[in-house]
């Protein structure tokens, strides 16, 4: 998925005409996407951008039930972005063969209607079940992505779920058959 970055048009200013009309401009900001640098006695001194030039496009209220649900079931999660503005969400996990894993569940600009990409930690180079950029292949033939029924705690679960069978596989040199299971346990 490629995502167009915006360069905006910056109109200048002037501090005057941003006193007398403050929600003004900022209502032309985040509604029309206009950009402005703001001058003092003639001086360049800031600018004002709309906030997607800086965050993914992803809905609020997606975002505040995704952590809300994260919170309710004790998952300790670290945020950060990528350089293509998308939000990597960070979590902890332990198996036998790797103790110290992270998986980060990236989401991509569009989410829940664009499927979140997985990775974990350093696992190799030769391990199955995964895409070509060294996602896990979690969503596919059994599981596919289902923006109204999975979450950011679904996909979690997901990934460990294909943790496990890695560890499984990593001692056995087997990758466990897939079982269909109720993602909502």
């Amino acid at each position: 998925m490629s995502t167009s970055v915006m360069h905006p048009d910056f109109s200048v200013l002037s501090m005057t005409e941003l006193r007398n009309a403050p929600g003004e401009v900022l209502d032309r900001v985040a509604t029309k996407g206009e950009a402005f640098i703001i001058e003092r006695n003639g001086d360049r001194k800031a600018c004002l951008v709309p906030l997607s030039l800086f965050f993914p496009d992803i809905s609020p209220a997606r975002l505040a039930a995704e952590f809300t649900e994260l919170e309710r079931h004790n998952e300790l999660v670290r945020t950060t972005f990528t350089d293509q503005r998308e939000i990597a969400l960070r979590f902890k996990h332990s198996i036998s063969t790797k103790p110290n894993l992270e998986v980060t569940i990236i989401l991509p600009n569009g989410y829940p209607h664009q499927c979140p990409r997985v990775y974990a930690g350093d696992l190799g180079k030769r391990v199955p079940h995964r895409w070509s950029d060294g996602s896990l292949c979690i969503f596919g033939v059994m599981t596919t992505w289902n923006p109204g029924k999975h979450t950011v705690y679904s996909t979690l679960r997901l990934a460990r779920r294909w943790l496990d069978r890695f560890d499984v596989w990593q001692k056995s040199g087997r990758w466990p058959k897939s079982e269909v299971v109720d993602e909502r346990r």
